[in-house]
C-alpha cells in the first residue's frame, strides 16, 4: 500500500483546495515535498487566496482567482523552490497554503468577564458585561500567516473567535474609560459605543491580517455587585423625590426613618414599651419636622389644620409614614379644631 500511495504523490499533477470545509480560513494543501514538486498547475479558485511559504518565510501571496501552469510559466518564486527539488527529495521545507478571502457574516462576541472601568458620574467601580456580533475577513494574508498561523498548518473561525474573545476586553476598556459614559447612559448610547470599540478593533485586528466590520453591541447587563449600587442609588433617589414632593429636607426624612427602625426593632416586654415610646418620639419628631419644614406653599399658614392635613396625606401616600402614624396624628389635628 505504501508502495502504491507513493505512486499515487508522484502522478499528482494539480495543486487546488477542493470543497473547502465550510468554517475553514486557511488550510495546508500537502505536508509532502514530492507532491508539490510533481505539480504542474496550480488552481485559486473563488474565494480563495494562495501563500507560498518556503523555509518558514512567506514568498508570495496570490490573491486572485487563477490558472498557473507551474511548468511553463515564469514564476520567480517557483523557480527558487523548485531548485532545491532535485530527485524527489529535499531537506528544505516548502508549504503552499489556501485561505479563504470572502467576508464570515454574523459572528457572536460576548465578554468573557466583566469588563471594569470607575463610573465617571458616581465615581464607583463599575463591571460590565456585553454581547453582540460583527463580521469580519482576510485582510492582509502575510500578517494573518505570520502573526496568527505560525507553524499550524490550518485554522478555523471557532480559532478566531477565541483571538477575538481573548482581545476584545482591552479595546472595549479603554473606549469606555476614554468616553466616560455613566452606568445609566450605556444602552441609550449603544451604537456610538459600538462605533467606537469597532474603531479600536480594527487597527488592533490589522495588526494581525483582519478586517473587523459590521460591529455592533446587541446588549448589556451588569455584574452582581454593580446591580446592588446600582439600586441603592435608584432607591435614594426615589426616597429623595419623595421628601421633595411634600416639601420636606431629605436628611430629615432619613433621620426619621432611622428612628422608626429602632422602634421596630425592639423586642420582648420591655421593647414594646421602648417600641411605644419610641414610636412616640417618632410622631413628635414628625410633627416638628412638619412644624420646621417650609411648606410647598408659601401662601399658607403653619396654623392651617387643612395645610397640616394635605401635608400629612402626601407624606403618608409616599410611604413616609405607616397607616397608624397617619391615622394617629390625623386624630391629633382634628382634635385640635
Amino acid at each position: 500500500m505504501a508502495f502504491i500511495d507513493g505512486i499515487k504523490r508522484q502522478l499528482r499533477s494539480v495543486i487546488e483546495w477542493k470543497n473547502p470545509h465550510p468554517d475553514a480560513l486557511l488550510v495546508q494543501w500537502t505536508e509532502n515535498g514530492d507532491e508539490i514538486k510533481n505539480a504542474s498547475k496550480l488552481i485559486v479558485g473563488p474565494g480563495q487566496g494562495c501563500i507560498f511559504v518556503y523555509e518558514g518565510k512567506v514568498q508570495a501571496v496570490i490573491d486572485e482567482q487563477c490558472l498557473i501552469d507551474l511548468e511553463s510559466d515564469n514564476i520567480p518564486f517557483w523557480t527558487t523552490i523548485k531548485k532545491f527539488m532535485q530527485f524527489f527529495e529535499s531537506e528544505h521545507k516548502v508549504g503552499i497554503y489556501f485561505y479563504r478571502k470572502n467576508k464570515i457574516l454574523d459572528q457572536k462576541w460576548g465578554t468573557l468577564s466583566p469588563i471594569k472601568y470607575d463610573d465617571p458620574k458616581y465615581k464607583f467601580p463599575v463591571g460590565l458585561k456585553a454581547f453582540g456580533n460583527y463580521s469580519y475577513l482576510v485582510h492582509d494574508p502575510k500578517a494573518f500567516f505570520v502573526s496568527v498561523v505560525g507553524s499550524h498548518n490550518e485554522f478555523y473561525i471557532d480559532d478566531f473567535r477565541r483571538v477575538m474573545s481573548a482581545r476584545i476586553i482591552d479595546p472595549i476598556s479603554d473606549y469606555l474609560a476614554e468616553s466616560r459614559y455613566s452606568y445609566a447612559e450605556i444602552d441609550a448610547n449603544r451604537e456610538e459605543i459600538g462605533r467606537g470599540i469597532s474603531i479600536k478593533l480594527s487597527i488592533a485586528f490589522r495588526k494581525l491580517g483582519f478586517d473587523i466590520t459590521d460591529f455592533r453591541i446587541e446588549g448589556t447587563d451588569f455584574d452582581e455587585d454593580t446591580l446592588k449600587r446600582i439600586n441603592r442609588i435608584a432607591d435614594l433617589s426615589a426616597e429623595a423625590q419623595a421628601a421633595q414632593a411634600v416639601g420636606l429636607d431629605y436628611v430629615k426624612v432619613q433621620h426619621l426613618e432611622a428612628m422608626r427602625e429602632a422602634a421596630r426593632n425592639e423586642s420582648g416586654g420591655a421593647g414594646m414599651g421602648m417600641g411605644l415610646g419610641a414610636g412616640i418620639g417618632f410622631g413628635q419628631s414628625m410633627a416638628q419636622s412638619m412644624a420646621d419644614t417650609p411648606s410647598a406653599s408659601t401662601t399658607q399658614s403653619d396654623d392651617d389644620p387643612m395645610a397640616k392635613l394635605a401635608q400629612l396625606k402626601k407624606m403618608f401616600e409616599a410611604e413616609l409614614i405607616s397607616a397608624a402614624e397617619y391615622a394617629a396624628k390625623k386624630k391629633d389635628i382634628l382634635d385640635k379644631l
